[in-house]
């Protein structure tokens, strides 16, 4: 509830404070003292928009403070306590709100600067503000909606359907993202069926490229080769001076040198070896030179291969290991372009299963709505034949979409409030039918009857009453006065049958001092509440009739309470 509103400097309003109290409140004065700029300033706490203009004449900046009493269980409290901004132990929200002639307006949230728009996100769940041009909310079919599952309290069932159709949404939205896929590939499909068809051909290897590079250099020196090993042959294996024959003459010696003297038998030995490494130097030489091959056909295909990975490296990376990696991938995505159908068959499968369960969890919230919509029309009834429209016709209709397209987020049923305000006329929406004054009496119907579902701590009724009195009157007022029993209902009236049910009274009054124009609010005690509705009831002159007549609106309220 609304606990306290400050006000400073905003409009004819110098220095204002109003400390509302629960159940029904209201605000009365002459027209013209500043009533409806209350309403204006907490409009502008709870997101309005702001204007220089509304700064008091002489003054930089208005400021415009308001504290509430958050409920436990109310969904802002949760959300500002996970933010930091709403103590655990102190649910009091104090929010202010400066408005400057710079145009650098400022919020603060328990002290915390915020962002305007904070409030805009908020503000409809802390106060509702209905005045007579404010009556919109209740023409548009999706308020409709959401106040007859508020009425119903189908929250849990219209949650069931919204998880259904999210899913079914879901899969929709992820075939049709692999419909665009497959399309797009297979657009692609021979140009990838070509690569594909290139790169199996080359049938590149790892290593190869290096191994061929090797094999063109010794095919290019060829004859260089064989002079180098013919020279190594003929040092190892020639007659007079090669390796074989001074070994076989140092074999012969150490030979005898060992027979004399054994210590040298290991000696002799080494080098019967040597000669035997050395004749396998002179066979891998013979056998070497007998591979060589100066075959021009041979490098030739080397030179052809080398360019063929070279052209491959250029297009598909830079190096072998990327023209592997591109074939892999081509392999893959062709493969997957001949897995498609599968996966949209079995996408066809879950969507046929999900449109099912769509399917049911709306015909269960339709079920509901349509028994929530009878209830809710017996009672709206009940309440306009209390606020002396009995003779209106008011009837909740749910109306029904047919086949998958009528699926929404809310389910796939329209709902609209329709009404007929003279006999024999026919029943037509609420928005091509009410006046202004039937309008706001049906709204008070609306959410008299809404009152226990209705999660808005405070209500505010801007003059609402225009238009009538007399037993209407007296009607709207003991409606707002039940209304306070589940909401904080503040109210700005002309009408003393109003005034006199509230609980709480509060006065403003315009003066002059010093030449400007002041405001001020005060709450009236019992006798100058007793005035105040003999004003309204009498105008400049207050007998004693009329004031009589006044103590006899409030004791009637009291005894009717």
């Amino acid at each position: 509830m609304l606990t306290e509103l400050r006000i400073s400097n905003f409009a004819v309003l110098e220095q204002v404070a109003l400390t509302p109290d629960a159940g029904f409140t209201v605000l009365t004065g002459e027209t013209g003292a500043g009533k409806s700029l209350l309403i204006d300033a907490l409009s502008l706490l709870v997101g309005g928009r702001a204007s220089s203009d509304q700064i008091r004449f002489g003054a930089d900046e208005a400021q415009l403070e308001a504290s509430f009493q958050i409920p436990s269980d109310h969904p802002i409290g949760r959300k500002l306590r996970d933010q930091g901004i709403l103590d655990k132990e102190d649910p009091q929200l104090v929010i202010r709100r400066v408005i400057a002639r710079s145009g650098r307006n400022r919020v603060y949230l328990n002290g915390v600067m915020s962002p305007v728009h904070v409030l805009e996100e908020f503000g409809g769940t802390l106060l509702d503000i209905h005045g007579q041009h404010d009556q919109q909310s209740l023409l548009a079919s999706q308020a409709q909606l959401d106040a007859l599952d508020a009425f119903g309290r189908l929250h849990t069932v219209r949650g069931q359907y919204r998880t259904a159709y999210s899913e079914w949404t879901r899969l929709r939205q992820e075939r049709e993202a692999l419909a665009g896929k497959v399309l797009q590939a297979a657009q692609r499909e021979d140009y990838l069926t070509f690569q594909k068809q290139e790169l199996d051909d080359a049938s590149l290897m790892l290593g190869e490229e290096e191994a061929l590079q090797a094999e063109r250099r010794r095919l290019g020196s060829v004859q260089r080769l064989n002079e180098l090993a013919a020279e190594v042959q003929e040092r190892i294996q020639g007659e007079q001076d090669g390796i074989l024959a001074n070994l076989s003459l140092v074999e012969r010696t150490l030979g005898e040198l060992a027979q004399i003297d054994p210590d040298m038998q290991g000696t002799s030995r080494l080098a019967a070896d040597a000669k035997v490494l050395v004749r396998e130097v002179a066979d891998s030489l013979r056998g070497y030179v007998d591979r060589l091959d100066g075959d021009p056909m041979r490098l030739a295909a080397i030179e052809d291969r080398l360019a063929l990975i070279q052209k491959l490296k250029k297009k598909y990376g830079g190096t072998v290991e990327a023209v592997l990696e591109t074939h892999r991938c081509v392999r893959a995505e062709l493969e997957g372009l001949h897995h498609s159908d599968e996966q949209l068959e079995r996408y066809d499968r879950l969507i046929r299963d999900a449109v099912l369960e769509v399917a049911r969890t709306a015909r269960a919230l339709t079920d509901k709505r349509t028994d929530a919509a009878k209830r809710m029309t017996k009672i709206v009834r009940r309440e306009l034949d209390a606020l002396k429209m009995g003779q209106t016709q008011f009837t909740v209709q749910v109306l029904t979409g047919e086949g998958e397209q009528a699926y929404g987020l809310e389910g796939a049923d329209r709902v609209e409030f329709v009404l007929s305000t003279n006999v024999g006329e026919p029943l037509k929406p609420l928005s091509r039918v009410a006046s202004g004054g039937e309008l706001s009496r049906v709204m008070l119907a609306l959410k008299s009857a809404l009152a226990g579902a209705d999660r808005v701590p405070v209500m505010i009724f801007d003059e609402i009453d225009t238009g009538v009195g007399g037993a209407v009157a007296a009607a709207i007022g003991k409606r707002l006065k039940d209304l306070g029993r589940f909401h904080q209902v503040l109210c700005v009236t002309h009408l003393p049958q109003v005034a006199s049910q509230a609980d709480h009274h509060w006065c403003v009054e315009k003066s002059q001092v010093k030449n400007r124009t002041m405001t001020s609010v005060r709450l009236l005690s019992s006798l100058e509440r007793e005035g105040e509705i003999a004003r309204m009831l009498g105008g400049a002159t207050v007998t004693k009739k009329v004031r009589e007549t006044a103590a006899e609106l409030i004791a009637g309220a009291k005894e009717s309470g």
